[in-house]
């Protein structure tokens, strides 16, 4: 009797707690339904920006960039051309001279006392032609006469010329002994900066043309103006003599080309081709191209290195865009542009840089709209917003 009425009382809660349940369950139906049904967002809404241009279109020229180094247009070595012993040095090492100064002074004495001595023999072989000269005019008015044999006219004919020859040789002694007197004073030769001194005062010089190794005095190299040597490949050098073949005012000789230093930026120094050499080099299949440009500052120094730039083209018109607007997919460079909302990639064909800008030699028209920045944000056929730009 008293199993009956506990069974009943339990039956209630289990009721309502599946009425909550069904409730619960209702409202989680009812709340999925109500968000499925939210409004769609705008076509395009969200779509990430980035910045879009037009190619830039200027004339360009494309070239060749080569290293090189500046050498003298004159280099002496100064050496003695007569010995003795050194008795002036009349020069700061590393300054400028010019064409003409007073270097060094050889002890003069020894030529002095040689001037001297030749000068002497000069004024004797003199007297002896004048005495020669009498001797024939006597004989030749007795041989008139018939008063001496023919054969003492040819004897005093032959003093004569024996005396001029004498004379002759006195005369060309003492020019020497003077020329030497004169190789004492070492000048210039050329104008330009100088070298250390290699020896000092009181030192012994060995000089003379004859001589196999004379004293290296010091040397000096010219300034202004100032060559540049550089080498160029056979393929461009065939391809610049093709430019002159179609067209001699592109001919690369006479040409004109910019330069500058391994420190410097952009091309600051002007130049002239004014040599080529006539073959190529058979190890390295290059071939020497000479520049001269002016120094007047004296900023550039030989031995330096440097760079040149050659003209590899005509002036042309071409398109530009940023070097870091191209990105690369294997082996291809593509471009990315936005039409309609909808980033295109366009297979490039690049050329060089121009002032900070790339060449692009094919796969862009005028018109493209071409993703200058926001690449991170731009996949091929994505969505984006294209923001107006402009290529500097």
């Amino acid at each position: 009797m008293s199993s009956k009425p506990s069974g009943r009382s339990l039956s209630l809660p289990v009721i309502l707690i599946g009425a909550v349940a069904l409730a619960g369950v209702a409202a989680g139906v009812v709340s999925f339904s109500s968000s499925s049904q939210a409004p769609k967002p705008a076509p395009g809404a969200g779509a990430p920006p980035v910045t879009v241009a037009t190619p830039a279109a200027r004339q360009v020229t494309d070239w060749k960039e080569y290293t090189g180094q500046f050498t003298a247009v004159d280099s002496v070595e100064i050496r003695a051309r007569v010995g003795g012993y050194l008795t002036e040095i009349n020069f700061t090492d590393g300054q400028m001279v010019n064409k003409g100064d007073l270097l060094f002074v050889i002890d003069p004495r020894p030529y002095e006392v040689a001037v001297a001595a030749a000068r002497a023999k000069l004024d004797q072989a003199l007297g002896g032609r004048e005495y020669a000269k009498r001797q024939l005019t006597r004989a030749d008015e007795l041989r008139r006469k018939d008063f001496v044999a023919e054969s003492t006219l040819d004897l005093r004919t032959e003093e004569s010329r024996g005396a001029n020859a004498s004379a002759d040789a006195a005369r060309a002694a003492l020019r020497e002994a003077e020329l030497n007197l004169q190789f004492t004073r070492i000048t210039a030769p050329i104008a330009g900066r100088i070298s250390a001194h290699q020896v000092s005062i009181g030192n012994l010089v060995i000089g003379g043309a004859t001589v196999t190794a004379p004293t290296l005095l010091t040397t000096i190299v010219s300034q202004s103006p100032i060559q540049f040597t550089f080498d160029i490949p056979e393929a461009d050098f065939l391809a610049q003599s093709r430019r002159a073949a179609a067209d001699p005012a592109q001919g690369l000789l006479g040409s004109a080309v910019s330069l500058r230093l391994m420190d410097e930026t952009g091309w600051p120094r002007e130049g002239k081709v004014d040599f080529i050499d006539n073959q190529l080099d058979k190890g390295s299949g290059t071939i020497r191209i000479r520049a001269v440009l002016p120094n007047a500052d004296n900023a550039l120094t030989p031995g330096a290195f440097g760079k040149v730039r050659l003209a590899a083209s005509a002036p042309y018109e071409a398109l530009l865009i940023p070097d870091s607007a191209i990105v690369t997919d294997q082996s291809r460079k593509l471009a990315m542009t936005v039409k309609d909302g909808t980033v295109t990639p366009k297979v490039v064909s690049p050329g060089p840089l121009q002032d900070g800008l790339r060449v692009i030699r094919s796969g862009l028209a005028p018109d493209d709209q071409v993703i200058i920045n926001g690449l991170m944000r731009a996949r091929p056929g994505a969505k984006v917003t294209g923001q107006p730009g402009k290529i500097e």
